[in-house]
C-alpha cells in the first residue's frame, strides 16, 4: 500500500490550503493517522493526528489553525490549514500506523507560505 499526498502549493500568509492523502489500497487495523511537517535540516514534527476513535491531537503551534479529518471507508486523510504563516512552510507528510506495527508514509507535499 502506498500513500499519496497532495494539495501543497504556494500561498500568501493568512491563506488556506487543504492537504489530502490517499491510500492505493485498503489499510486494515488503522491505529493512528497523522500529518507531519519537515523543514529543511530539521526532524519531522507532528502537526496533527487522529486516532481510530476519532480523537484528534494538535501541538500548541497549530491548535485552532489546522483541522485533521479522514474518510474511514477510503483510508483517506485530510488536513485543513487556515491562517497560514511563513513558519508553516515545509514538506508535509502523511502517516498511517496500524495496530500490528505497520507504518506507512506518503512522499510529502510542499507547502510554501509567503509573507
Amino acid at each position: 500500500v502506498q500513500l499519496q499526498a497532495s494539495g501543497g502549493g504556494l500561498v500568501q500568509a493568512g491563506g488556506s490550503l487543504r492537504l489530502s492523502c490517499a491510500a492505493s489500497g485498503s489499510i486494515f487495523g488503522i491505529n493512528h493517522m497523522g500529518w507531519y511537517r519537515q523543514v529543511l535540516g530539521n526532524q519531522r514534527e507532528l502537526v496533527a493526528r487522529i486516532s481510530s476513535g476519532d480523537v484528534t491531537y494538535y501541538p500548541d503551534s497549530v491548535k485552532d489553525q489546522f483541522i485533521i479529518s479522514r474518510d474511514r471507508a477510503k483510508s483517506s486523510l485530510f488536513l485543513q490549514m487556515n491562517s497560514l504563516k511563513p513558519e508553516d512552510t515545509g514538506v508535509y507528510f502523511c502517516n498511517v500506523e496500524t495496530f500490528l506495527g505497520g507504518d506507512y508514509w506518503g512522499q510529502g507535499t510542499l507547502v510554501t507560505v509567503s509573507s
